[in-house]
C-alpha cells in the first residue's frame, strides 16, 4: 500500500486532523490497518509538525481521507526536505562533534571520518528513498553517546530517552548506555557520588518518560493501546525476509508452523539475552567508552539477529555504533557497513533504488579505501586481535594467519555480495521458488553478521589484556 513514504504522509494526515486521543485507536477515521501508527509519541509530535507546514504549503496533501495515496513531485520534495531539515538539526551535528571530539588522530582523520559516515549508503537510500526518518532517532542516540562518553551523563541520558521515544527499536542500545552508567556509579561508590549519581539518572528518565507519554497518562487505556501499537508481538517471529537467524534457519525449519506463539517469545529472549550477557557484564564491571562503543554494535547486533519482530531496517540500529568505530578498525567496520547495505537488497529493489544503491554504496566504498587504507590495515594490531590471537598461539603455535584467513572470507564476502545483485536484477526466479534471491541475499548476510558477531565479541573480551600488553610495550 503505496510503502513508507505513505506511511509517513499518512501519520502527518491523522496526527493534524484527529485529536491525540484518537490517534492510536482504531475508528473510522483512522483506519489501523492502513498504516494506523506504531510509533512512540515524538514520531506523532514531529509528524504533526510537519503537517502544519505541509497545510500551509498545499492543504490537500494532509486532507483527512482523500489525501491517501497522494503523491506528486512537490510533495516527494516536501517529504524529503522535512528528512534533510531533520538531519541539518539533530543528525549532522552530533557526526561532526563526534568527530571532532576523537583524540589521537590528525584534523584530516576527523573531517575523513565524518565524511565517510555522512555517506553511509543504507541510512540515506532507507531515509531519502525507502522514506523514514532514523537519521532522528540514531541522531538523539548519537548525542547520548557524546554525553556519557564525556562524563555529561544527565545530558546523554536525556537524548537517549528522547531517541527512545522517536523509535523503540533504540532499545537495542539500551543495555549498553544502562550497564556503561550502572559501571560509573559502582566506580563512584554507591554509598557516596556513585548513589548521588544514579537517582539523578533515575530522575531524568523518568521526567523525561513522563513530558514525552503526558497526553497519553490521562487514561490507562490510552497507555495501554500505544504500548500494544508499539510492541505488536501478535505479527509473530519475523514478518518479512530479514537477515537474522530466525528467517535464515526457517530455510530449513519452519519454528513459526512448528513452535506455539509463547514459545518462540521466550526462545527468542533467551537467545538474545545470552548472546548480549558476557558484552553488558563487561561493561558494568569495566566502564570505558571504548568498550561503551564496542557493547553498543554488540547488543544491537545480538537483538538484530535473535530478537523478536525484526525489521530489515533495524540493522541501521548496528550501523551507527560501527560507524563510531570506523577510525579504530576501518577495514573490518567499511566490511560490516557494505554487507548491512546489501542485506536489505530486497526492500530497496522493490523501491526501485538500484541506481541510487549501487552509486552511494560506491561513493561510501571509494571514501573509506581512500581516507582509511583499509587494505593496509588488516595486520592483528590494526584488527584489534593482537591479545587473542596471543591466547590462541599457546595452545596452536602455529595460528600465525588469522589476518590472511579475514581478507579470504572479505574477498569471498564481497564477491558473493556483487554475484548475488547481478543474478537477482538480471535472472527471474524460479515460478516454484518466486523468494529464491531475497532468500538467499538473507542468509548470505545472517552468516557475515554472526560471523561480525563473534568478532565484536572477541574485541570485547579480550579488550583489558590488550590494555595490559600496550603498558608492557610503552
Amino acid at each position: 500500500m503505496f510503502g513508507d513514504y505513505e506511511a509517513q504522509r499518512h501519520w502527518q494526515e491523522i496526527t493534524f486532523n484527529l485529536p491525540v486521543k484518537q490517534w492510536y485507536f482504531n475508528s473510522s477515521d483512522n483506519n489501523l490497518q492502513y498504516w494506523g501508527l506504531d510509533y512512540p509519541p515524538l514520531t506523532a509530535y514531529h509528524s504533526l509538525l510537519c503537517a502544519y507546514v505541509a497545510k500551509f504549503i498545499n492543504p490537500d496533501w494532509i486532507a483527512l481521507h482523500s489525501s491517501r495515496g497522494y503523491e506528486s513531485q512537490a510533495h516527494k520534495l516536501f517529504m524529503r526536505t522535512t528528512v534533510l531539515i531533520a538531519d541539518l538539526l539533530i543528525y549532522i551535528p552530533a557526526v561532526v562533534l563526534y568527530c571532532c571530539c576523537l583524540k589521537e588522530i590528525s584534523t584530516k582523520k576527523k573531517i575523513a571520518h565524518a565524511l565517510c559516515i555522512l555517506l553511509y549508503p543504507g541510512l540515506i537510500l532507507i531515509d531519502y528513498g525507502h522514506f523514514q526518518y532514523n537519521s532522528v532517532s540514531l541522531g538523539f542516540a548519537l548525542w547520548g553517546v557524546l554525553g556519557v562518553s564525556y562524563d555529561w551523563d544527565l545530558l546523554g541520558s536525556l537524548a537517549f530517552c528522547l531517541a527512545i521515544n522517536y523509535k523503540q527499536m533504540e532499545l537495542y542500545h539500551s543495555l549498553p548506555f544502562f550497564c556503561f552508567l550502572l559501571g560509573k556509579c559502582f566506580k563512584k561508590g554507591l554509598k557516596g557520588k556513585g548513589f548521588v549519581l544514579l537517582i539523578k539518572l533515575a530522575c531524568t528518565v523518568v521526567a523525561s518518560f513522563i513530558l514525552c507519554w503526558l497526553p497519553f497518562f490521562t487514561e490507562r487505556e490510552q497507555t495501554q493501546q500505544v504500548l500494544r501499537r508499539l510492541f505488536p508481538v501478535d505479527r509473530g517471529l519475523f514478518e518479512d525476509k530479514v537477515a537474522n537467524i530466525w528467517c535464515s534457519f526457517s530455510i530449513f525449519l519452519k519454528i513459526k508452523d512448528i513452535l506455539p506463539h509463547h514459545i518462540q517469545i521466550i526462545i527468542s529472549f533467551c537467545f538474545t539475552f545470552l548472546s548480549l550477557l558476557p558484552a553488558c557484564i563487561k561493561l558494568t564491571l569495566q566502564p570505558s567508552p571504548k568498550g561503551f562503543r564496542f557493547t553498543l554494535v554488540s547488543c544491537a547486533l545480538s537483538f538484530f539477529l535473535f530478537s523478536y519482530q525484526v525489521h530489515e531496517k533495524s540493522i541501521l540500529l548496528v550501523s551507527l555504533p560501527v560507524c563510531l568505530v570506523l577510525s579504530e578498525i576501518p577495514f573490518m567496520s567499511t566490511w560490516f557497513l557494505l554487507v548491512s547495505t546489501f542485506s536489505m537488497l530486497p526492500l530497496l529493489l522493490k523501491d526501485e533504488l538500484l541506481m541510487p544503491s549501487v552509486v552511494t554504496t560506491m561513493a561510501f566504498f571509494i571514501a573509506c579505501a581512500i581516507s582509511f587504507s583499509i587494505f593496509e590495515k588488516t595486520s592483528e594490531e590494526e584488527l584489534q586481535l593482537k591479545s587473542f590471537s596471543i591466547s590462541v598461539r599457546k595452545y596452536l603455535p602455529c595460528f600465525t594467519f588469522f589476518p590472511r584467513i579475514i581478507q579470504y572470507l572479505f574477498l569471498i564476502s564481497v564477491i558473493t555480495m556483487v554475484l548475488l545483485t547481478l543474478t537477482t536484477i538480471t535472472l527471474e526466479p524460479p515460478q516454484k521458488l518466486p523468494d529464491l534471491f531475497s532468500v538467499l541475499i538473507c542468509f548470505v548476510s545472517c552468516l557475515n553478521f554472526l560471523f561480525f558477531l563473534v568478532y565484536f565479541n572477541i574485541i570485547i573480551m579480550w579488550d583489558s589484556k590488550n590494555g595490559r600488553n600496550q603498558k608492557k610495550i610503552n
